[in-house]
């Protein structure tokens, strides 16, 4: 079975389009478990999206939050909200990305009275528990739009009045507080995040230290190390090690480099200490996914 990645930019915003112009919406039937390490990596997107655990057990990582969603329940993910998707198995969670201006054009009264206050909130994400009777609502509706994308032609419509039916749910349940400082504290830090991320992948291939990450949004060695760990779960140094190794991953298969020429190239200054990350990272050597890759 072929293995799936998720494309970024250099702020992990995801690169796909959901739908087009016409039409901003998309249904994905996907399995977690078919993607690289077998999880959806960390990304954002100005996009609405609602996953279901239709098989086994998604981790759904927010921040610094880790949440098991089990077989049944679901989650609502906000617009520009950092996540991250894992599994241990075959994990099969059919989900639907889709503009906040496909319920309503932007500036109408819908839009302004019921989709703003909620992507303008501090709710950053709301689970689906079938035992909780609006949250089951929502999972039932939900699956009927899963099945409109399977079986109807004619999906269009019907999918736009379902979505209408959820967010009336949803609107009524959430408890909203508008440029709460909770949130703007949270989009401050995901902007440096980006910022010291971006840093990162422009100089990967230098010699950087913690400090200059640091330096590149204007925050202390300590706060670049707390937001690196609230935000993806990881410190600034391990991200720089692990975007080394992708680069490095991505010239063993698309260029007849030697390893070593790779590694030098890649940042690191010891080819011995690139290949223990390596086989560490991927499980195979340098060398091994090469040619599997051929």
């Amino acid at each position: 079975m072929d293995n799936f990645k998720i494309n970024t930019d250099e702020t992990l915003r995801e690169t796909v389009r959901h739908g087009n112009g016409n039409y901003p919406f998309a249904y994905y039937p996907e399995d977690i478990w078919q993607f690289d390490f077998h999880r959806i990596d960390w990304h954002w997107h100005h996009e609405l999206e609602f996953l279901f655990v239709a098989k086994g057990t998604a981790a759904c990582l927010i921040g610094t939050d880790k949440i098991e969603l089990h077989q049944g329940c679901g989650i609502f993910i906000n617009s520009g909200i950092l996540h991250r998707f894992e599994a241990k198995a075959s994990t099969f969670t059919p989900n639907i990305v889709f503009s906040p201006t496909l319920p309503a054009p932007e500036k109408s009264l819908i839009y302004e009275k019921f989709i703003h206050p909620v992507i303008t909130s501090s709710v950053p994400y709301q689970i689906f528990d079938p035992h909780t009777i609006w949250q089951n609502q929502i999972l039932q509706i939900l699956s009927r739009i899963f099945a409109l994308q399977e079986t109807d032609k004619n999906k269009e419509l019907r999918t736009v009045q379902l979505l209408l039916e959820i967010w009336d749910i949803l609107f009524e349940h959430l408890e909203l507080t508008s440029d709460s400082k909770d949130m703007r504290r949270f989009n401050h830090k995901q902007a440096r995040l980006q910022t010291m991320m971006q840093y990162i992948h422009d100089h990967y291939m230098e010699e950087i230290t913690l400090e200059m990450i640091a330096a590149s949004a204007s925050v202390s060695k300590s706060g670049a190390l707390h937001i690196f760990k609230s935000g993806i779960c990881i410190s600034p140094v391990a991200y720089l090690i692990q975007y080394r190794l992708s680069q490095a991953a991505e010239q063993l298969y698309t260029t007849r480099k030697s390893i070593s020429s790779i590694a030098l190239e890649t940042g690191f200054t010891s080819t011995g200490y690139f290949c223990r990350k390596f086989r560490q990272r991927y499980r195979m050597s340098a060398g091994e996914y090469r040619q599997k890759k051929a």
